[in-house]
């Protein structure tokens, strides 16, 4: 009985480590990024701001875009909006750590439009990326009181090893 189980246990190693004995490719997100919630707008001129963060795990080179949709604008359900934008943050530079260059905040509308590049640095496997939005009044215009919401979907591409 002993051997038989010490033979599964191989048989599990071996199929569970074989793929990454042969380098096999991979790319992928630790989860979702947490819903951002912002505190309100208290007069014309305010600006709010906040953040999340997920690790993308990955082997080799990828890049990220971004949805730049209407559904990435904070919109409330009458159809009145902010003025909403996005940044786009890295632990790591792709020099000496995976990661890739700060985007600074950019229209929701033009956010990663061109994608941002990813660098896999070798045996640096992941990268904290934080996703952070900020809103305000559109210019000499007062938004109306009420729930914004805004989905922004990021989508990460393999670019190659």
């Amino acid at each position: 009985m002993k051997l038989v189980v010490a033979y599964i246990i191989v048989v599990i190693l071996i199929l569970i480590c074989f793929p990454l004995l042969l380098g096999a490719d991979f790319m992928y997100w630790s989860g979702n990024f947490s819903p951002i919630a912002l505190q309100n707008i208290g007069n014309r001129d305010q600006v709010r701001q906040g953040s999340s963060q997920v690790t993308l795990f990955t082997n080799g080179d990828a890049e990220i875009s971004a949805d730049n949709t209407n559904a990435a604008r904070l919109t409330e359900v009458g159809g009145v909006s902010l003025y909403t934008e996005y940044k786009l943050e890295f632990d790591g530079n792709g020099t000496s750590k995976t990661g890739g260059s700060t985007v600074d905040f950019t229209s929701y509308d033009s956010f990663l439009n061109p994608s941002v590049s990813v660098t896999h640095v070798p045996d640096d496997n992941d990268v904290q990326v934080t996703l952070s939005v900020k809103v305000s009044n559109y210019p000499n215009e007062l938004a109306n009181a009420g729930d914004y919401s805004a989905t922004q979907t990021l989508t990460v591409s393999w670019v190659g090893p």
